[in-house]
């Protein structure tokens, strides 16, 4: 067993090698409808276990986030240091929110609500907002025709070859690493969250959702403000939450946007195959996966999503043959931001380079 092997759960499975290899080959090939049936009976939450979940991550985010705010009559320099080890811990509760949008984390759904939304005043995202949303991405994964919502702007080849050159500088611009993790996250939990214009035609409680965020932020700001002043409050959550939002982003981008990825039309697209293909196994060290919540486990999720985090450790460990389905290492991921652009013609991801590569040579022959 090697050293880095992955909790699951209370036990542990070893992390894979390269003998693995066939069995993922095999289980792509496996009819995903199986999988949903088979996946299926790890759909129950524990309370238990739901409970300490969610005191070991948000006792430490406050210890932490008070650490930071203390530590700002000793240097702010030392409080940044402070603030990357609260914004993992804002990154898991913002999972734990994601599992209670999924209505997972607890077997009661006001339990799921109620913890869902009072999770979204730290992480300013709009409970019902942005379950909406990211009920939209489950259902359209991989499919060509339907992105738009809850999910990264994506080009195939052909659109972005037909494309003005001010689309195409601005569909670079945001594919950037730079913008991505920075310029992107930012706008999309500070600005964007406040206003859900997408979904204007979606309900009424939508907006109730996103208001009512909106002014327990503005509770909770000016009642801290008060009490331990406004700007200490901006220099202690700003940051944090700008690192956990550029995290979540890049966890995110490399769910979907990966070399083995699959994406279809209307004709070749299924939700049980844009689930499986479509989505990575991101196989991180032991204390990232916990501190993320097993989110890179994101195949199984998106086959089963109603699978509470905590037992998706308990699938791979069954259930072995996955671990190599859409398998990416740490180091992989991070190689990802090169991928920018869907090649219908090879049905995968390739990068500006491989395309000006390609149309060279093609002017050339």
């Amino acid at each position: 067993m090697r050293s880095d092997t992955v909790l699951a759960g209370e036990r542990a499975w070893p992390a894979p090698n390269p003998s693995d290899e066939p069995v993922a080959a095999a289980v792509s090939g496996l009819d995903e409808r199986q999988w949903l049936t088979i996946l299926s009976s790890y759909r129950e939450p524990r309370l238990v276990r739901a409970l300490i979940e969610l005191a070991t991550t948000a006792l430490p985010f406050f210890a932490l986030w008070a650490a930071v705010m203390i530590g700002l009559h000793y240097g702010y320099r030392l409080s940044l240091l402070l603030t990357i080890p609260a914004g993992g811990f804002l990154v898991r509760l913002f999972m734990i929110q994601h599992d209670c949008g999924h209505g997972s984390f607890f077997r009661q759904r006001h339990a799921n609500d109620w913890v869902g939304r009072v999770i979204g005043v730290l992480t300013l995202t709009p409970y019902e907002y942005w379950r909406r949303c990211h009920a939209i991405h489950h259902a359209s994964s991989a499919h060509l025709e339907r992105r738009g919502i809850g999910d990264l702007p994506l080009l195939t080849v052909q659109e972005y070859v037909s494309s003005s050159r001010w689309r195409r500088i601005a569909y670079r611009l945001v594919r950037n690493p730079l913008v991505l993790l920075g310029i992107a996250p930012i706008y999309l939990f500070f600005v964007k969250h406040r206003v859900p214009i997408e979904l204007m035609d979606s309900g009424k409680d939508v907006w109730i959702s996103a208001m009512a965020t909106n002014l327990a932020i503005a509770g909770a700001f000016l009642g801290a403000g008060m009490t331990l002043g406004f700007g200490s409050i901006l220099l202690v959550h700003v940051p944090i939450m700008v690192i956990a939002s550029s995290i979540g982003v890049w966890l995110f981008y490399v769910q979907h946007q990966f070399e083995d990825t699959w994406w279809a039309g209307n004709g070749e697209w299924s939700f049980h195959k844009g689930a499986m293909r479509g989505s990575s196994h991101l196989d991180l060290p032991a204390p990232l996966r916990w501190l993320t919540a097993n989110i890179g486990i994101h195949h199984v999720h998106h086959l089963v999503s109603r699978i509470p985090s905590y037992r998706l450790g308990e699938v791979l460990r069954d259930h072995p043959q996955l671990r190599t389905l859409g398998r990416l290492t740490l180091g992989e991921a991070l190689g990802c931001f090169r991928f920018a652009l869907w090649d219908e013609q090879q049905g995968r991801l390739v990068s500006f380079r491989e395309l000006r590569a390609s149309r060279r040579a093609l002017a050339i022959a």
